[in-house]
């Protein structure tokens, strides 16, 4: 079937004298889950993780993904005809280094520009010479016969007494820095930054409830690009009372167009497409940058703090209602993969305010924790065995806030590298959250204190330590990351963050552990003022798999204050066997 679509594919690029043809894991708006309709790459490769880049040439094909997808990209490329370029690998090439060597001077390269952010573009401009890209080909669409509708959810408006700002404080808030910028317009593209400015939500992308629109506002007006059947009456008169106006969604561009000449506009290219880029004013100055909503929206004021907590203790509870059936289950031969994440679901959706879930849920037993982005599957069903450990990273949308936590818990009886890498595990997770650093420390360079432990075994993990998580919004959320990649953005308070170091090894086993942190800060001296994290993730972590030997008397005392702190915020909450199960998961050791 690939195969077939692939070369349906090339016969558009011959036509139009194509050398090579991107495929991206992207949507008008760079959002990194999409809605089924935009789903391309997918389509035309059969790769479904949520990060890769497909490059289609005359005679051969690459998919370009990282190493949280090493083993899944093999599996499920198996037989397509595209080769796997394993990026970061020792002698595997970049996307551009690729173009360059298989399409010469001159050459054309093809892209869906909606797709195509213009930070991105610029950097092939000035890499890729003489070839020329060429931006209005959507050669997958053109092929794909049975495609999904577009995303039609109807926007809503999310209550004050969650998100405790009103739209109209943060447009106020905005026009402060664009003030400060002097600038006069700020386009917006990014749905989660939307989503937060004007407090509405929707279900236009599965798990992130987000609705497909565009912003641009200015000194005195703010508009909202939407279709206009997303938005009812009442959500309409509650927007125009905080001063923002509905606009047809494809109307922007044509405001675009007519900005006024010599204006200033401001945008993040990271969040513009190409085809938005392309449309502006000629005559007009645009202002390069991270869109400061990012930066409003990732410090997390008082009332979303507060409500988050909230979140996580109903999480922790459904969470141990979750363990106790699988272990209770699992020696009776009837939990799979595929049933414990059902049964997951439903024990959320019995906690007040409980919405969607934020992700699709990794239920992974023995070897298949190995991959960190695995998912379950009803075609291929794995029972859980009393024996080994059980992965499971799942997270939840509340109205008052989005949760996110990886558990690996002891079925049985443990080899003894289970044993050790799941306490290196701990050891990085536990050295992350007790760490206190100076105000002003980037956000990436906190990743090392994480990965110490791991490193010192010679080991490592190929993803991200910690990613910021929305408030009932994404549950990836910029723009502070913890990561091996530099990032420029300082670890400030009131961020919430991931801390999920892990340990992963093919065909055996693979261990995770995840809580989501909160900045604070931690107090002043003579060198300045000093942050930390507290934990918002109110879950038991499981001690049988600890060698408590590897811990130090801090690292133990640490794993035992925060377990009696499970059972002290939790315990009010259950009964029966699942209260004897959370006093048995956090006995002190």
């Amino acid at each position: 079937m690939i195969t077939e679509r692939l070369e349906k594919l090339r016969k558009k690029m011959t036509e139009r004298n194509i050398d090579a043809y991107v495929v991206l894991s992207s949507d008008p708006h760079t959002s990194e889950y999409l809605a089924d309709y935009y789903k391309t790459r997918k389509y035309i490769t059969g790769f479904s993780g949520s990060a890769g880049t497909a490059v289609i040439l005359k005679k051969k094909a690459a998919l370009f993904t990282d190493g949280r997808y090493f083993i899944q990209a093999a599996k499920e490329l198996e037989g397509s005809g595209v080769d796997l370029m394993k990026m970061g690998e020792e002698g595997v090439p970049t996307l551009v280094e690729y173009l360059q060597e298989n399409v010469s001077e001159c050459g054309k390269i093809g892209v869906d520009g909606l797709t195509l952010d213009y930070k991105t573009y610029y950097k092939w401009l000035e890499n890729l010479g003489d070839r020329m890209i060429i931006t209005d080909l959507d050669f997958v669409g053109e092929i794909w016969e049975d495609r999904p509708e577009k995303p039609s959810s109807t926007a809503f408006d999310l209550d004050v007494k969650y998100c405790g700002k009103d739209t109209k404080t943060k447009l106020k808030e905005l026009r402060y820095i664009m003030n400060q910028k002097e600038c006069d317009y700020n386009f917006i593209g990014s749905l989660d930054d939307i989503c937060y400015l004007y407090n509405i939500r929707g279900n236009d992308v599965l798990y992130n409830p987000v609705v497909i629109s565009y912003t641009l506002v200015g000194k005195d007006f703010a508009n909202l690009y939407i279709d206009d059947y997303k938005v009812d009456d009442d959500l309409k008169s509650k927007l125009n009372e905080q001063g923002v106006t509905i606009k047809p969604y494809e109307k922007i561009f044509e405001d675009l167009k007519e900005l006024p000449a010599k204006s200033v506009l401001f945008l993040d290219p990271d969040k513009t497409n190409v085809r938005i880029y392309n449309s502006i004013n000629s005559n007009i100055r645009i202002m390069k940058g991270l869109q400061p909503v990012s930066f409003m929206k990732a410090h997390k004021n008082e009332t979303e703090i507060k409500n988050q907590k909230n979140a996580y203790i109903r999480d922790g509870v459904a969470l141990v209602k979750f363990f106790n059936w699988v272990e209770t289950g699992t020696p009776t031969g009837n939990v799979t993969e595929m049933s414990a994440s059902d049964k997951l679901r439903y024990f959320r959706e019995q906690g007040d305010l409980f919405k969607d879930l934020s992700f699709g849920t990794i239920a992974a037993y023995g070897e298949n924790a190995a991959l960190p982005h695995y998912a379950p599957s009803e075609d291929n069903p794995v029972t859980l065995q009393p024996k080994g450990l059980f992965l499971v990273d799942s997270g939840a949308q509340y109205l008052d806030g989005t949760t996110d936590i990886t558990r690996t818990v002891a079925l049985g009886e443990l080899t003894e590298d289970e044993k050790l890498h799941y306490t290196l595990t701990l050891k990085s997770h536990i050295a992350l959250m007790t760490t206190i650093f100076p105000k002003g420390t980037k956000s990436s360079s906190l990743d090392p204190i994480a990965r110490r432990p791991i490193w010192q075994e010679l080991l490592d993990f190929k993803h991200g330590t910690g990613h910021g998580v929305g408030f009932y919004l994404n549950v990836h959320e910029g723009p502070q990351r913890i990561s091996s990649f530099n990032n420029e953005i300082d670890m400030d308070e009131g961020m919430v963050t991931s801390d999920e170091p892990g340990i992963y090894i093919e065909g055996s086993h693979g261990i995770r552990i995840e809580n989501i942190m909160h900045c604070i800060k931690v107090g002043d001296s003579q060198f300045g003022e000093f942050l930390g994290f507290e934990s918002l993730s109110i879950v038991p972590i499981d001690t049988r798999p600890v060698i408590k030997e590897r811990l130090t008397d801090f690292e133990l005392n640490w794993l035992n204050n925060y377990n009696k702190e499970c059972y002290e915020k939790l315990s009010p909450y259950l009964e029966g066997s699942d209260l004897e199960y959370l006093e048995e998961q956090t006995k002190a050791i």
